[in-house]
């Protein structure tokens, strides 16, 4: 009978065809755990091999049949993937932080409608192929809900980009200088979901309206687009600088489109005057303990 012979990760390798390793002349078997292990090793089954001794100790003892072991191992390996490759797409999309819908204060902004929110969590806009509008003064939750929106739609593997407008205007201009200009409009208008933040946070020149307005037409009814802004849709001639471009643009974003007009306080000053009252108790505080 053979023995089992215990084997180093080196040697691991070495394992023939029949389970076997040879060494010093004679052929010892290579015990089942290190087989399983070299074998998910080589598939990338990087999440099983973190569990599978604790898990396959308690199987054993509790006498799980092998049907239940390979589904339950598989169903935790399939979820740790999706996991990872939901974590890339955040991490690739380019945000400028990480928010989620979860912190967002409805209360505090009672003019958004939540349930017209929620529905756009569900990403059925982006099957849809519409667009999402917020528009608002500053500080008011803009850029919070649309990255919210970015996050879900990132974590559902759908390719997801955020840029800051001026920023993407920049980068177009860019690409026309270097004659690259198709080949940037060509995978701008492939994201499943593009943001564009901040849109008449700065004024565009002619060129660069001409270019905005080539990717809106690219991403038309093909792709949705999340903008936000601080200009109402009647100054969107003063950001593009002409008024023909910006009701060609207006037109072919609200053609399919949910436009969502935030109307309240800044979060920023309420955090402000949070911070000073909590500064004044503080002060109180501190001369009442003198007396």
């Amino acid at each position: 009978m053979l023995r089992e012979y215990i084997i180093d990760k080196m040697n691991v390798r070495k394992v023939e065809k029949d389970c076997l390793i040879s060494y010093a002349g004679n052929k010892y078997s290579v015990p089942a755990e290190y087989r399983i292990k070299d074998n998910l090793e080589i598939l990338g089954m990087k999440h099983t091999l973190t569990i599978i001794d604790n898990y396959l100790e308690a199987a054993i003892h509790d006498k799980t049949n092998v049907v239940e072991v390979l589904d339950y191992l598989l169903s935790q390996e399939a979820k740790a993937k999706r996991s990872r490759a939901s974590e890339n797409q955040i991490k690739m999309a380019g945000f400028p932080f990480r928010k989620s819908l979860d912190t967002f204060d409805f209360d505090f902004q009672p003019s958004i409608d939540k349930e017209q929110i929620m529905e756009l969590a569900t990403m059925r806009f982006v099957e849809n192929r519409e667009n999402v509008v917020f528009l608002g003064t500053p500080g008011v939750g803009k850029t919070h809900l649309a990255v919210s929106l970015g996050m879900i739609a990132a974590s559902n593997r759908y390719s997801t980009h955020y840029f800051n407008c001026h920023e993407l205007i920049s980068i177009l201009n860019k690409a026309q200088y270097e004659n690259r200009l198709e080949e940037k409009l060509k995978v701008l208008s492939k994201y499943r979901v593009l943001i564009i933040d901040e849109i008449g946070y700065l004024p565009m020149d002619i060129q660069g309206a001409n270019l905005f307005f080539q990717l809106i037409t690219r991403r038309y009814e093909k792709n949705s687009t999340i903008f936000t802004s601080n200009k109402a849709f009647s100054a969107w001639d003063e950001v593009f600088s002409d008024l023909t471009i910006a009701s060609a643009i207006l037109d072919r974003i609200l053609h399919h489109c949910q436009v969502i007009s935030i109307k309240g306080e800044s979060y920023r000053l309420k955090e402000r005057n949070l911070l000073r009252f909590h500064s004044t108790m503080y002060l109180i505080l501190c001369v009442d303990d003198i007396i």
